[in-house]
Parts: C-alpha cells; structure tokens; sequence
C-alpha cells in the first residue's frame, strides 16, 4: 500500500487518467474530488465490498433451489 501525506488542494494521479484532490479538511475528515472519465466505475470501498459479497452470494446455488426450479419448469411444459 502506499501512503502519502498530502495537504489542502495537493493531489495525487493514478495512471494517466485519474486525479484525486484534496478539497476539504474539517475534524477528522476529509474530502477528496476525483476527476475520472465517465466509464471509470468509483465506489466507496464498503459499497464495493457489498456489491463484490452479493454477487458471489448469488452465484452459489443450492441443490434444492435447482431442483425446486426444475420442478417448475415441468409443470410449466406439462401445462402447455
């Protein structure tokens, strides 16, 4: 990981496309601007970590999910 001290209004620039600045200090805050293209997805790292749990949440399936999907896809034909 690295770390860096930076003061109000320095920043910082990630790869040739994303510049973080510092743009308030306030307590034990701080506020930070990030300018990135549009299709650069940015998250706060606890709402990442949801999204990354949820989707491997949703990618397990239990076999009696799968076996009770099974049985209404039947009934579904055998209707028809």
């Amino acid at each position: 990981m690295l770390v860096l001290t930076r003061k109000l209004g320095e920043g910082i620039v990630i790869g040739d496309d994303v510049t973080i600045t510092i743009v308030e200090m306030k307590g034990g805050n701080v506020r930070i601007g990030i300018d990135a293209p549009r299709d650069k997805k940015i998250y706060r790292q606890e709402i990442y970590t949801r999204i990354v749990e949820e989707n491997r949440d949703a990618a397990h399936w239990d076999m009696i999910d799968l076996d009770k999907i099974s049985d209404n896809l039947t009934v579904k034909k055998e209707k028809k």
